[in-house]
């Protein structure tokens, strides 16, 4: 029987949000983002967290910076240690000095500055004992070895090959992260020796379909037992259930304008910030 897991997430209200630039496939200025819809939809989200029983801090939205809302992309965070993002674009630059000033204020004191091109959750993921790293669109390989310095865990590189899946967190999901951990993927989207390396790591891996993948099927959240997913993505519920998971459909097609669905607007804040030292004389 499948367990849920207490989970503490970041998230970041479109208040900004619009597609004035093309940066990836799915964005297409000439469709516009009907701003009331999106904001409903990333609140549905953010009430089934709550309703779930797990924790959800926000992010202050910044006016120039409307991919904000994919609060994923700014930063890792493992063991309550942080290591900052740093974007490919100039029209998201911004967003990682944001959320390291949001980590600062919150008492996260550990935070790793990269130097080479890394987009956070987007392209690394925990599972188990790995840190599950993407490259060849957005995050540079030289950024692997900086996570794996950083954070002392084994990176394991994943090249994506498809433009539309440019992103990790867009072709791959974590099920469970604990010491056997479960993953679903679709590998069309990766190279062939990483087809054989995800096949090697994870040979129980629940395999998506074209149609579930296109559907950002894969840009999902699982706490262990819950799987929250866009709700085009049926094909997924059935072999979901069949593994003990609950699938909970949502509804973001206004974010997937942007190139982002359910874990694009969910940043994991794995481990609290250290304990401030006591005043002295506080025998307490």
């Amino acid at each position: 029987m499948r367990t849920a897991s207490p989970r503490r997430y970041l998230m970041c209200p479109p208040a900004h949000f619009s597609i004035s630039y093309s940066i990836n496939p799915w964005m297409d200025p000439a469709k516009p983002v009907d701003p009331q819809l999106a904001h409903a939809q990333w609140d549905d989200l953010r009430r089934t967290y709550l309703s779930l029983g797990h924790e959800v801090e926000l992010l202050d939205p910044e006016p120039d910076l409307p991919d904000m809302v994919f609060a994923a992309n700014g930063a890792t965070v493992i063991d309550g240690r942080v290591f900052s993002a740093r974007f490919a674009y100039p029209q998201r630059a911004g967003e990682a000095p944001a959320q390291r000033r949001w980590f600062r204020a919150h008492g996260y004191t550990d935070i790793g500055l990269p130097q080479h091109v890394n987009e956070g959750e987007g392209d690394f993921t925990v599972a188990g004992p790995y840190l599950l790293a993407g490259r060849g669109f957005r995050s540079s390989p030289d950024s692997h070895a900086e996570a794996q310095e950083f954070f002392g865990r084994p990176a394991i590189g994943l090249d994506l090959i498809d433009p539309r899946y440019y992103h990790l967190d867009t072709a791959l999901c974590v099920l469970d992260d604990g010491p056997s951990p479960d993953v679903m993927y679709y590998p069309d989207a990766f190279s062939p020796g990483s087809r054989s390396v995800l096949a090697a790591l994870f040979p129980d891996a629940l395999i998506a379909s074209r149609e579930d993948a296109e559907a950002f099927g894969l840009n999902a959240v699982s706490d262990g037992k819950h799987v929250l997913l866009p709700q085009a993505a049926v094909g997924l519920f059935t072999p979901l259930r069949a593994r003990g998971y609950e699938p909970i459909a949502l509804d973001l097609t206004e974010l997937l304008k942007g190139g982002g669905s359910v874990k694009c607007c969910t940043q994991e804040l794995r481990g609290r910030p250290p304990e401030p030292p006591a005043p002295p004389g506080d025998s307490s």
